[in-house]
C-alpha cells in the first residue's frame, strides 16, 4: 500500500502528464504515446516478474481523444481507376448508374432522355462495344447489339462503382475483362450484420416529378455461421411526360414529351458462403422486366410516337474462389443468361398497320483463373473463358446464328519496391454457324497489353505510369445478319491505346486532410471502324472508318475539415479530347470532330457534412458538339451546364435508422439535348425515405 504522501505525489504527476498531453497537437500525441510504449515495455515486464500488487488491479484513466488526418487509399495503380463509393452515390443525389458514370473523366454516356431512355457508355470515344460492364465480377454481354444499357441497373444496392481505363490491376479476373479497352465494375453490397444480429431489413420509398415512383425492399439473413442470404427488389413507374422547348430559327414552341412512360420490375437474390478452409462461394439470380414507350426524335409539327418496347432478362451466375496457400489461388465463374425483347410500332407503312419484332438471346459462359506467386515480387496468372451465344428472331429467313468464343489471357506482373510492370497477352478464337445464309470467317487474334508504374521517391505518394493496349471488337449479330443491312464480310474493329499518366496525393496544406491529383494524356487509334454506309439501294454495314483520338483527363479531390464533425469534400475532373475522322483525305469531314464528341467537358462535386444536415452538389459541363460528320454551324449542338443539389439527414434509434433525402435535378432548368432531337428533362425533384431495422 502507498502512503498518503506518495498517493498525492502520484496524483500530481498524473495531472501534469494529462495537462501536457492536452497541450500537444494530435500528431505529437501519437509520437509521445509511441515513445512511452517503447520506454515502458521493459518496465512492465519487470513488474510482472516482481508480481507487484498493483498489476492485479484495474485502474480507470481519463479518456484522451486522438485525431488524425483522413487520407485516401494509397494509389499505386498502373492504369487510371476512378471510384464512387456507396456514400458518394447517395450523398450526391445521383439517380442511376448512367448519371454516375458520366461524372467519370474520359467517358461518353449517350443518353436518349428520360428515366427510361437508353444509356450506353464508351471510354475515350472508342465506342460502347469496346467497354465491358462487369456485375459482381462477371461480365454482362449483349451479342446482338454489342452495347449494354447501364440505365437498367439500380443504384440502391451498389457498394462501389469503378471505371478502369485500360486495365484493372486485379490479376484474378476473367479473360473477357482483359480483352476490353475499359471496364465498368458494378459491385453490390455484401451483408454486414453487427452486434449479434441475424437479420437486416430496409424499406425505401422514392417519389418525384413526372409521375416517378419507386418502392424498394432489401433483406439480409444469416442462415448459418458462414452463410448469408440477401434479397433486393424494386418497382419503377414513371410517366415521363416532362415539358421541353423547341427552337427552329425564330420559331419557339413549348411542348411536352409523349410516349416516354416506363414500368419495370427488378429483383435479385444472392447467397454467400465461406467454407472452413476460407474458400468463398457466391451465387446470384437476377430478373428484370420492363415495358416502356420510345418517344423517338422530336420532329417539328409531328409529335406522334407509337413505338413500344418490352424487355426481359434473367441470369444466374456463381463465383468460387480458393487460396490453396500464399502462392496459389484459384477462381471459377459460370453464368447462364436469357434475354428477350419485343419491339412494336404502328403505321400505314407496315403490312396490316403494325410491325412486331421479337428477339431471344441465350448465353452459356464459363471462366477459370489461376494465380501463382513464385516470388514475393512476381505474380503470374492464366484465365480461360468459353462462351456460347445464340440469337433467335421472328423475322423471315432468320439465320439463327450461334457463336462459339474462346478467350485465353496470360498475365505477369513484377512489383518491386518502387517499380511495377505488368504484361498481358489475350488469345481470341471465334467461330460461328447459321441455319441459313453465309457465315463469317473464323477469327483468331493475339492482343497484347503492357503497363508500368514508377514511384520516384519512396516517401512521396507520387507515381508515373504508362500503358499500351491493343484490343478489338467482333461485329455484333446485328452488324452481320440484320435484314438487308448486315454484312458477313466485316472485319473486326481494332483499337490501340497509348497512355502516360501522373498520380500524386499528399497533405500540402494544413487546412486539408489530403489532396489527390491525377493527369492522363492519351492517344488512341481505331481502324476498320464498323459503320452503316450507303450502297446502291440500301444502307450496308461496312469497315469504313479510321479515327485518331488525342486527349487529356485531369481529376482532383480534397477534404477540408471545419471542426470535429464538419467536413467539406470536393472533387472535380476535366477532359479535353480531339477525336478526328481521318478515313478519307478527300472527304468534307476529313479531320473533323466525331459526332457527339465535345472537345471540352468536366464535372464538379461537393458534399458538406454537418451534425444537423448534409448538403451535396454536382455540376456537369459539356461543350458544343456536332451531330453530323461535318463540323459546320448547321450541325452544332450547344453546350450546357447541369446542376443537381441534395439535402439529407439520418436518424438513429437503437438498432433502427431513418434517412430522409431531397434532391433537385437540373437546378437551373436548362434545356439541352445529349442526342439531337432527344430533349432531356428540365428541373425536377425527388424525395427519398429509407427506413432500416
Amino acid at each position: 500500500m502507498l502512503s498518503r504522501k506518495e498517493q498525492e505525489e502520484r496524483a500530481n504527476v498524473n495531472t501534469l502528464f494529462f495537462w501536457f498531453m492536452k497541450k500537444l497537437n494530435p500528431a505529437n500525441r501519437i509520437w509521445v504515446c509511441r515513445l512511452l510504449m517503447v520506454a515502458l515495455f521493459p518496465i512492465s515486464g519487470y513488474a510482472q516478474e516482481q508480481k507487484d500488487s498493483i498489476a492485479d488491479k484495474v485502474h480507470q484513466l481519463d479518456a484522451v481523444t486522438v485525431t488524425a488526418r483522413r487520407m485516401p487509399a494509397k494509389i499505386t495503380s498502373t492504369t487510371s481507376v476512378q471510384v464512387f463509393r456507396k456514400e458518394d452515390l447517395k450523398n450526391l443525389g445521383l439517380q442511376n448508374i448512367g448519371d454516375a458514370v458520366k461524372r467519370f473523366a474520359g467517358t461518353n454516356v449517350r443518353d436518349y432522355g428520360g428515366i427510361g431512355g437508353l444509356k450506353t457508355v464508351s471510354v475515350r470515344n472508342l465506342g460502347a462495344a469496346h467497354t465491358a460492364v462487369s456485375y459482381d465480377g462477371v461480365a454482362i454481354s449483349n451479342t446482338q447489339a454489342g452495347q449494354i444499357d447501364i440505365g437498367r441497373f439500380s443504384l440502391d444496392n451498389v457498394s462501389s462503382l469503378s471505371l478502369a481505363i485500360g486495365q484493372d490491376e486485379n490479376l484474378l479476373q476473367s479473360a473477357r475483362l482483359y480483352a476490353s479497352a475499359g471496364v465498368l465494375n458494378i459491385e453490390t453490397e455484401k451483408p454486414r450484420l453487427e452486434d449479434g444480429r441475424n437479420t437486416f431489413t430496409q424499406i425505401q420509398m422514392r417519389g418525384g416529378s413526372f409521375g416517378y415512383l419507386t418502392p424498394a425492399l432489401r433483406h439480409w439473413q444469416k442462415l448459418g455461421e458462414r452463410t448469408y442470404l440477401t434479397i433486393d427488389a424494386n418497382y419503377l413507374h414513371a410517366e415521363g411526360d416532362y415539358p421541353f422547348t423547341i427552337k427552329e430559327g425564330n420559331y419557339i414552341s413549348n411542348e411536352k414529351r409523349i410516349n416516354s412512360d416506363i414500368e419495370s420490375y427488378q429483383g435479385e437474390m444472392n447467397l454467400f458462403h465461406t467454407f472452413k478452409d476460407e474458400s468463398e462461394l457466391s451465387a446470384k439470380a437476377y430478373y428484370y422486366h420492363s415495358k416502356r414507350g420510345l418517344p423517338g426524335a422530336v420532329i417539328l409539327y409531328n409529335p406522334e410516337s407509337d413505338e413500344r418496347l418490352w424487355d426481359e432478362n434473367f441470369f444466374a451466375q456463381a463465383r468460387y474462389k480458393k487460396a490453396f496457400n500464399p502462392k496459389w489461388t484459384f477462381q471459377a465463374q459460370g453464368k447462364y443468361n436469357y434475354s428477350w425483347n419485343k419491339y412494336e410500332d404502328t403505321g400505314v407503312e407496315y403490312t396490316g398497320g403494325k410491325q412486331t419484332d421479337t428477339n431471344r438471346q441465350y448465353e452459356y459462359y464459363l471462366s477459370a483463373s489461376v494465380l501463382y506467386k513464385p516470388l514475393p515480387s512476381l505474380s503470374v496468372s492464366v484465365s480461360q473463358d468459353g462462351a456460347i451465344n445464340h440469337l433467335h428472331t421472328n423475322g423471315l429467313h432468320s439465320p439463327e446464328p450461334t457463336r462459339y468464343t474462346s478467350l485465353t489471357a496470360l498475365n505477369a506482373r513484377y512489383q518491386g519496391k518502387r517499380l511495377k510492370v505488368s504484361g498481358t497477352l489475350v488469345a481470341t478464337y471465334i467461330t460461328e454457324e447459321v441455319k441459313t445464309g453465309n457465315t463469317p470467317d473464323d477469327r483468331k487474334r493475339l492482343s497484347p497489353t503492357l503497363s508500368a508504374s514508377w514511384q520516384p521517391w519512396e516517401e512521396e505518394q507520387f507515381f508515373v505510369r504508362a500503358l499500351y493496349k491493343n484490343t478489338f471488337r467482333v461485329p455484333t449479330f446485328s452488324d452481320l445478319y440484320y435484314l438487308r443491312v448486315g454484312n458477313t464480310n466485316l472485319r473486326p474493329e481494332k483499337a490501340t491505346e497509348y497512355t502516360i499518366g501522373l498520380t500524386w496525393s499528399g497533405t500540402p496544406f494544413s487546412f486539408t486532410d489530403f489532396v489527390s491529383i491525377t493527369v492522363d494524356g492519351y492517344y488512341n487509334e481505331v481502324k476498320d471502324k464498323i459503320i452503316a454506309f450507303p450502297s446502291t439501294y440500301v444502307w450496308k454495314m461496312q469497315n469504313y472508318g479510321k479515327v485518331h483520338i488525342t486527349g487529356i483527363d485531369v481529376t482532383l479531390a480534397t477534404a477540408i475539415p471545419f471542426g470535429r464533425e464538419v467536413n467539406l469534400n470536393l472533387s472535380g475532373n476535366y477532359s479535353w479530347q480531339k477525336a478526328l475522322d481521318v478515313t478519307n483525305k478527300e472527304a468534307k469531314n476529313y479531320k473533323h470532330q466525331l459526332p457527339y464528341t465535345p472537345e471540352h467537358n468536366g464535372n464538379v462535386s461537393a458534399t458538406f457534412e454537418t451534425p444537423w444536415v448534409n448538403i451535396g452538389y454536382t455540376m456537369s459541363m459539356v461543350g458544343k458538339r456536332y451531330y453530323m460528320a461535318q463540323n459546320i454551324k448547321a450541325n452544332e449542338i450547344e453546350g450546357y451546364n447541369e446542376h443537381t443539389a441534395t439535402l439529407w439527414r439520418e436518424f438513429k434509434w437503437k438498432k433502427c435508422g431513418l434517412r430522409l433525402q431531397a434532391e433537385v435535378i437540373n437546378l437551373t432548368d436548362a434545356q439541352y439535348d445529349v442526342i439531337k432531337y432527344y430533349p432531356m428533362p428540365g428541373r425536377s425533384w425527388r424525395l427519398t425515405g429509407t427506413f432500416n431495422f
